[in-house]
């Protein structure tokens, strides 16, 4: 059984950190190629191999710093089937690529963890099409079929959990949830919305959480919001429900542009650190159970340490 699979301790009170936006960290901040945007792709070699390493020790360091919990999430955002396929990977070769991705995980864990730093490893799972666009729309068992195959090998690791990350259809979640369900799998939903508030799909974040909890008996052990601005949202989550206290985690994107806005974007919009931190802390106001905290699109540690710093204080 991995360390905390039975027993995820972020499930408290204490406040935990994850990374940024990792695959916009390393293409405009570091010059590195990520074909696909597959930062799962640096693992056949050596030398993204160390890259990686660099990466996440970056964060581990900064919770040590905080004595803060931290969220090791996997680089295996675009590690299924299709774009495994896009990119040259047999079935065989893109198992290998989940696992060497935990496995990288694992080793930081056993350098860096802490009795005040514990860290929770991530399976992370993306969409089957693109993160700002439902174009790729399958029904809900289309979406567990295509899905299995990496959740069940994530499952065989020494994943503590899953992570569903920029879901931007209830469909595509509802199939992921299942898949990890039938594998015993805890996993967390994490929601793409747009600047409205709602999905792309149109659909609201309240709506979207309550079918997903319907359907699967609140099989999900939380939800999150990335890839957004909290400008974006800070109106959807004022509203006081039951729904609203299923929201643990919060990944947002430094810039309050739009996704399609970003799509055209030929340099990171990196935002002003501060002023995210501090939009952060005025969440928890909003979100009773809010205690995971990281960065999407254009965030990097300087925003982590931001948040870290604005919001460590309301959690003594």
């Amino acid at each position: 059984m991995p360390k905390y699979r039975s027993a995820l301790p972020h499930l408290g009170d204490k406040l935990w950190l994850t990374d940024g936006g990792i695959e916009t960290t390393l293409m405009f901040n570091e010059g590195i190629d990520l074909p696909h945007f597959a930062s799962f792709h640096l693992l056949r070699n050596a030398d993204g191999r160390q890259q990686l390493r660099k990466y996440f020790t970056t964060y581990a360091e900064l919770a040590r710093r905080h004595d803060l919990g931290l969220i090791l999430e996997s680089a295996t955002w675009r590690a299924s089937s299709d774009w495994g396929e896009l990119l040259g990977y047999s079935p065989a070769a893109l198992a290998d690529a989940n696992l060497e991705a935990i496995r990288l995980l694992e080793e930081i864990r056993g350098e860096l963890e802490t009795e005040n730093t514990p860290m929770v490893i991530s399976g992370n799972v993306g969409p089957r099409g693109d993160g700002y666009v439902p174009d790729s729309c399958m029904s809900v068992e289309q979406a567990e079929e295509y899905h299995r195959p990496q959740i069940a090998v994530l499952a065989h690791s020494q994943a503590d959990m899953i992570c569903a990350a920029t879901m931007n259809y209830v469909e595509e979640a509802l199939g992921i949830v299942r898949a990890a369900q039938r594998l015993a799998m805890p996993v967390a939903i994490s929601f793409t919305v747009e600047t409205d508030g709602n999905l792309p799909t149109g659909q609201t974040l309240r709506s979207a959480i309550e079918q997903v909890d319907d359907a699967t008996s609140t099989y999900p052990v939380y939800y999150m919001i990335n890839c957004a601005h909290p400008t974006h949202f800070d109106h959807v989550v004022s509203e006081r429900s039951p729904w609203r206290d299923r929201i643990r985690g919060v990944r947002a994107n430094a810039s309050r542009r739009s996704h399609a806005e970003l799509n055209d974007a030929t340099e990171v919009d990196a935002g002003d650190p501060v002023e995210l931190a501090e939009q952060y802390a005025r969440l928890t106001d909003r979100l009773p159970h809010l205690n995971v905290m990281g960065g999407c699109c254009g965030t990097d540690h300087r925003h982590v340490e931001k948040i870290a710093e604005a919001c460590s204080p309301l959690f003594t």
